[in-house]
């Protein structure tokens, strides 16, 4: 499934690129890629879960949204992760592209 969102005034993240999950059980990894997108976010969801585009699109949405988050491309590797569950990483995934490097620790 993809999916673009797009906000006023986006904000991109600070990294070029950041990883955080696992593709376990119940779980999901998310992907994000510092990308000139036109101010968009662009999201790429791989589950094996048919039929909860509807779900998924709201909870990215609301994710997006509540974020600002824009020129920003997402892959999510899902494995049955609930919305809750996919709200916390997201959250999870930006706070650890945002982070600041300074000498090599975070």
């Amino acid at each position: 499934m993809n999916f673009e969102f797009k906000v006023e005034n986006p904000k991109s993240i600070a990294k070029d690129w950041s990883h955080l999950g696992v593709v376990g059980s119940g779980d999901m990894e998310v992907l994000m890629e510092k990308q000139d997108l036109d101010g968009a976010a662009k999201v790429k969801v791989v589950t094996p879960v048919v039929g909860f585009d509807k779900v998924w699109n709201m909870v990215l949405e609301k994710f997006v949204q509540e974020s600002s988050l824009g020129d920003v491309y997402l892959e999510i590797n899902d494995n049955n992760a609930t919305p809750i569950v996919v709200s916390l990483r997201l959250r999870q995934a930006l706070a650890e592209a945002n982070k600041c490097e300074v000498g090599g620790v975070n």
